[in-house]
């Protein structure tokens, strides 16, 4: 099989995540590995059950298998899914419909469809497609989403160290979507703050997924309530998963991209509880 699953995540308790010490933080939130090469890698969280992972196909194509803990005949009958391709041109065929994806093109594929397969233009520049999937309770049409017709917001300034280009693509301004959303901030050279003032959503969950950092720098990720954060170092095509009650903001020692996925019962980008650099702990 190319699809599999690599980890399973519980959801953690605020009293819990307290006393962690920096490896088991690490454990139940840092997601370290998302592409492996010929494989769908994927991680199930309980944080509003969404999975997170990645499709790398390099000398083959990949097709989405289903699960054994989701006892459905396929992925996607009760899911819908996005993925967002940050590597070479690809294309993804959804029962039969070919989608091209270049790099930072997204794609949403509704529930219903038995067949999702992820392919590469060219094994030496691979496309790698990052996943989340989430629950879905009604089929919404596949749609592929592309940089023209995101949402676009500028946000931040140089003097602050986080100017940024936040781009909406899987959201419920751009696509309709059951409670899935996606998109990609993109931080300007000699920017390094993300997410600043951090914030919370309590309905809602969300992900990080770090890429186009170099090598040998990093990005210290902070989490937890704004009075008692915690941080984790990030590297290069790792995700962080952000419960309902963590903070996420993030600054890095190189400019970066990440993208941001969401789901929960609120669908409204812009109700977030925000903490001030001043207010924080």
């Amino acid at each position: 099989m190319t699809t599999e699953l690599i980890d399973e995540r519980f959801a953690v308790h605020l009293d819990d995540y307290k006393h962690y010490t920096t490896d088991k933080l690490r454990e139940h939130f840092l997601v370290e590995k998302i592409f492996s090469p010929d494989h769908i890698q994927l991680t199930y969280t309980h944080y509003e059950r969404i999975i997170v992972g990645g499709a790398m196909p390099v000398n083959q194509a990949l097709k989405l298998e289903t699960l054994d803990m989701l006892r459905m005949p396929n992925f996607l009958d009760r899911r819908e899914l996005g993925a967002i391709n940050i590597g070479g041109a690809g294309e993804v065929l959804v029962d039969g419909e070919s989608y091209h994806l270049d790099t930072k093109e997204a794609i949403y594929i509704g529930a219903g469809n038995k067949e999702v397969i992820f392919k590469s233009n060219d094994s030496k520049k691979p496309a790698k497609f990052y996943i989340n999937s989430a629950p879905a309770h009604h089929a919404y049409p596949t749609k592929k989403v592309g940089q023209n017709d995101a949402d676009v917001m500028e946000m931040g300034s140089s003097e602050n160290c986080n100017e940024r280009t936040i781009r909406k693509l899987l959201v419920n301004t751009v696509i309709e979507t059951c409670q899935l959303q996606m998109g990609m901030t993109e931080l300007k050279p000699g920017s390094v703050w993300n997410t600043m003032p951090a914030h919370t959503h309590s309905r809602r969950m969300e992900a990080y997924f770090y890429f186009n950092l170099p090598e040998d720098q990093a990005v210290c990720h902070f989490m937890g309530p704004a009075e008692e954060t915690r941080h984790l170092w990030v590297h290069n095509e790792q995700a962080v998963v952000s419960p309902p009650w963590s903070m996420h903001s993030g600054c890095g020692t190189s400019n970066y991209i990440f993208i941001w996925g969401m789901a929960g019962e609120n669908l409204d980008y812009g109700d977030m509880d925000f903490h001030q650099p001043h207010e924080l702990k």
